[in-house]
Order: structure tokens, then C-alpha cells, then sequence
């Protein structure tokens, strides 16, 4: 018996969870990849401007919080945001040109999509964003304490 404490966690070779929890990672993958490849796409002067209007539209909705469906309606309220933003996505992929897509899916993969620069500011712009959440919920509590 192994002692290893990595042991007790480990799943079965070939279960079903485990090959679920392989495409989900590899979905997440290549979803991190198209996100940057549709990026790219909408800088492109190649790109069709109604192709960027209608990812700027996709891209509002996803992160809006004001939905077709409500959020807290059980089951329902997510089905908006499974169904439209990917139908959204195929579509803005589709307006397109192939050839742009394919050259940024190669600098996306390739890792030069982004200059050291532009990763800096995105780091310090997330880190931020999380200090701000942070403070709020302190002083949140703090008043809710007193």
C-alpha cells in the first residue's frame, strides 16, 4: 500500500470521471485559445466591421448583468448564456475570413499574441480589480460588524 497521500485522490485509470475531467480541460483550453483568436480577429483590418459589432454584442452580453432570462430563475436562467453567447461566437466566427482566423489561431498558439507589456497591464489591471473587490467586501464587513 502506497503512502503516498496523492494516492488516496487519485481516479481510477480510464474511469468515466476521468476522461469527463480530460475534455472539460481540454475544452477550457481550447476555449482560452478562440477567446484570444476572436481578439485577434477583431483588431484585423481584414475583419468585416459587422463581424466586430456583432462580437462587441456577444461579448456585452456575456458580461452584462442584465440577461433575456433572469440568472435566478431555477435551470432557465442559464440556458440564455449557454445557448446565445456560443451560437454568438459560431456566428462572429462564420463573418470571419478563414485566412484571418487561421493566421491568428498560429500567433495564438505560438504565444506571441501578446507582448510582455500587454500581459503586465493585464496582471496589474486583474490584481487591481481584486484589491478593489477585496476592499469593498472589508469594509462591507466592517459596517455590518460595528
Amino acid at each position: 500500500m502506497s503512502t503516498d497521500p496523492r494516492d488516496a485522490v487519485r481516479l481510477p485509470q480510464g474511469g468515466r470521471l476521468r476522461k469527463r475531467l480530460a475534455k472539460w480541460k481540454q475544452d477550457a483550453r481550447t476555449l482560452k485559445t478562440e477567446v484570444v483568436v476572436l481578439y485577434l480577429a477583431s483588431r484585423d483590418p481584414r475583419t468585416p466591421w459587422y463581424a466586430k459589432v456583432l462580437l462587441a454584442v456577444v461579448i456585452g452580453y456575456a458580461i452584462s448583468p442584465i440577461d433575456l432570462i433572469p440568472d435566478f430563475i431555477p435551470v432557465l436562467g442559464y440556458v440564455d448564456d449557454l445557448v446565445l453567447i456560443p451560437a454568438g461566437v459560431a456566428a462572429v466566427r462564420k463573418l470571419i475570413p478563414a485566412e484571418v482566423l487561421d493566421e491568428c489561431r498560429a500567433r495564438a498558439r505560438s504565444g506571441t499574441a501578446f507582448t510582455s507589456r500587454q500581459k503586465w497591464i493585464g496582471a496589474v489591471l486583474i490584481v487591481a480589480v481584486w484589491l478593489l473587490v477585496l476592499y469593498l467586501f472589508l469594509k462591507l464587513l466592517v459596517g455590518v460588524l460595528r
